[in-house]
């Protein structure tokens, strides 16, 4: 071969690997010709994602900015969104829903379950009637957010499945902290649009002295709430369970399609002015409290237990003068690997007590608190 044509082919092949390379840039560059960010201006928030571009999946706030929004921050419907906080604060108006989604009713709800969201890194969220107030999403997630006096409450879940909220800090909720629960639009149900094992890690709620509740859980199967906190002034619950279908809460729970939740490693750390935590499961859902612990004297009740199978696991400090409230005449309590002092002793019982387990306001009209179904093992000397 001579020397022309040897020259010749290697000036094909480096046209060739320019080629190659080209083709390689532009298949992995594709997802970010397809799909692009977009800054939140500081005016007119809500009107931005009102009109935000169908091909836009990540937006993005600007931590040397402070945001005001009186209204609701509607968000799009997307497979996924991510709106980062990037360290900002946002200062929501009175009546504003913060970030939240629109449902018409139940159909509509089923139809858009499909959506999910990302918010994180929120310096703060302050004001309104709620911060984020997600309705019908599957797989959603908050994060390191920070959210203040909110009038309602800071996260309202509505039938949003195996969402995630974790290392969110909530101060001062003028009523509920975070709130796990069914929809409640046209045709929803405590069956039909759950927020079903929905996890809630690593938050605090830093109660006022006008708080309902730290932690809500209504109507969902399979909630884990892990490494939280309930503290501050003084609230009715630090956690309010229940699967009660109708609005007479002097009922047993009836949700038939809720099975299970757990509690495990939760720190209390205030007064409560009714129970610290409220039970009220179906007969056949397992509720287990794990690595609870009540820092201090607690007035109230430490669980005010109304129905379902409750099982209490190592709980290591007991104050001798804490009491669990039932108001079933016969509780189903397994107490396993708990501190001494958490005693319900039949052999020393009275009508309405047996050791820390008292008898209050029967909701059977009885008076006699029976034991059959109470179960103390392997307790900590």
């Amino acid at each position: 071969m001579s020397i022309g044509n040897i020259l010749h082919s290697l000036a094909n092949f480096h046209h060739m690997r320019q080629r190659i390379l080209l083709l390689s840039l532009l298949v992995h560059a594709a997802p970010t010709l397809l799909a692009r960010d977009m800054v939140v201006p500081e005016q007119g928030v809500a009107q931005f994602f009102a009109t935000l571009p169908k091909d836009v999946t990540r937006v993005l706030f600007s931590a040397a900015a402070v945001y005001r929004c009186d209204s609701d921050i509607v968000l799009p419907p997307r497979q996924l969104l991510i709106v980062e906080g990037q360290g900002a604060k946002l200062i929501l108006g009175p009546n504003s829903n913060g970030f939240t989604t629109r449902v018409a009713d139940q159909k509509a709800a089923m139809r858009v379950t499909g959506n999910r969201y990302v918010i994180r890194d929120f310096a703060s969220i302050e004001g309104g009637r709620k911060a984020v107030d997600l309705q019908a999403s599957l797989g959603s997630s908050i994060s390191n957010c920070r959210m203040q006096n909110q009038s309602e409450a800071a996260i309202d879940l509505r039938f949003c499945l195996m969402c995630r909220v974790e290392q969110v800090l909530v101060t001062h909720p003028q009523r509920q902290g975070i709130v796990v629960r069914q929809g409640d639009w046209p045709g929803a149900t405590g069956s039909n649009s759950q927020s079903n094992h929905t996890v809630l890690d690593q938050c605090r709620v830093y109660c006022t002295k006008t708080t309902t509740a730290a932690f809500t859980v209504l109507n969902c199967n399979g909630v884990r709430i892990s490494n939280s906190i309930s503290e501050g002034g003084p609230a009715d619950y630090d956690l309010y369970l229940s699967a009660l279908a109708g609005s007479d809460t002097a009922r047993r729970a009836n949700n038939s399609v809720v099975k299970q939740f757990t509690l495990d490693n939760f720190h209390v750390e205030h007064q409560v002015r009714k129970a610290s935590v409220h039970v009220n499961m179906p007969p056949q859902s397992s509720v287990t409290l794990r690595n609870v612990y009540w820092n201090g004297k607690i007035e109230a009740p430490v669980v005010e237990y109304v129905s379902g199978q409750l099982n209490l696991e190592d709980i290591g400090w007991f104050n001798k003068d804490f009491r669990i409230h039932t108001r079933n005449t016969a509780p189903r309590i397994n107490v396993q690997r708990c501190h001494s002092a958490l005693r319900i002793e039949a052999d020393k019982a009275t009508p309405d007590r047996a050791g820390v387990l008292y008898l209050v306001d029967a909701l059977s009209g009885g008076e006699t608190l029976k034991l059959m179904y109470v179960n103390v093992e392997k307790p900590a000397r």
